[in-house]
């Protein structure tokens, strides 16, 4: 049956979480119990971030959020925490030039408030304040990684 457009129907996109889980959680304190005393100045946290998809089947994808958080105090690490956040995502009806955006940018958008909450939980059970991650823009980040691999695509494929 066609619709008003006079096309066939065809699925229209859709964009389902199946599931979500914890891969990986790590949370470490090695200076306990003196790093939990009052200090003057506060630490200095790095957070490292990545994204990875991989196909489980024609139609759903696994996708890993990876945050990695560390405070230090001048070389001493205060705390460091890793955590490697899954969804299993069912992507259908979409043209194939989006498949890329939607699982480096899309998926890990509806996966990070959870991971942020379980970053900022392991955190404040170490007997810190809670790290709150400021929201990330993962649209920057796919822009950047998919530059990085068009330079190095022609750094290889450039005549020595």
């Amino acid at each position: 049956m066609a619709d008003e457009n006079g096309t066939q129907g065809a699925a229209s996109p859709a964009l389902n979480i199946l599931a979500q889980y914890i891969k990986d959680l790590s949370f470490e304190n090695p200076g306990a119990p003196r790093s939990l005393q009052s200090r003057d100045k506060a630490p200095a946290i790095n957070i490292n971030v990545n994204v990875n998809a991989n196909p489980i089947s024609e139609t759903d994808f696994d996708v890993l959020l990876s945050l990695n958080a560390e405070a230090k105090e001048d070389d001493k690490v205060v705390f460091a925490t890793e955590l490697v956040y899954g969804g299993v995502f069912r992507i259908t009806g979409f043209p194939q030039e989006h498949m890329l955006p939607l699982l480096f940018i899309e998926c890990p958008r509806l996966l990070f408030p959870f991971a942020r909450q379980i970053i900022a939980d392991a955190t404040r059970n170490g007997g810190f304040p809670p790290l709150m991650i400021d929201p990330i823009d993962f649209a920057q980040m796919f822009s950047q990684r998919m530059a990085e691999e068009k330079a190095r695509s022609q750094v290889q494929t450039a005549p020595n």
